[in-house]
């Protein structure tokens, strides 16, 4: 136990605690999610996520249209689901160099999604990755938690379209 980030009991109990309300669903429990305020556009939300990673130095290194090859496979209408991939390579050098494993969750993504309700963006839950596991390096925790406020900040400023 005195390996592990200070506070990860409670990290792991929060995400305990959103699996046992979400029936089960693991991927509930371990992402963040924000809803799109009415009337924001995917072109809004794609400008704010580009915005946002060129203040902070991040790169865009892939985007998967989804819900565009599925109407092209089905020729039916989809609703509205995309993949934006975002890395900073320096920090992602430092995370598999400490954990081989984090390089399944290289790299960061945030997903757009289309509801009943409207749109949607998902993302992995950061925090379960920073604070309920070894304790970093200080130099690598400050590098995660930065990558941290930058996913964040994409969140909530795509939510509202703010670029």
């Amino acid at each position: 136990m005195g390996k592990l980030e200070d506070g990860a009991g409670a990290q792991a109990s929060k995400i305990w605690d959103r699996w046992i309300e979400a029936d089960g669903d693991i991927a509930a429990a371990t992402t963040w999610e924000r809803k799109v305020r009415p009337g924001v556009s995917v072109q809004d939300v794609e400008d704010a996520l580009a915005s946002v990673a060129l203040e902070d130095g991040v790169k865009q290194v892939g985007v998967l249209p989804l819900s565009e090859e599925l109407r092209a496979r089905t020729g039916q209408p989809q609703r509205f689901l995309k993949v934006y991939s975002y890395c900073s390579p320096e920090i992602a050098r430092k995370m598999v160099d400490f954990s081989p494993h984090m390089a399944a969750y290289l790299p960061c993504r945030i997903t757009l999604l289309e509801k009943e309700d409207g749109l949607w963006l998902y993302t992995l839950n950061m925090d379960m990755l920073i604070h309920m596991g070894r304790k970093l390096p200080p130099d690598l925790r400050e590098s995660a938690l930065k990558m941290r406020a930058t996913i964040d900040k994409m969140l909530e400023r795509g939510a509202r379209g703010e670029f």
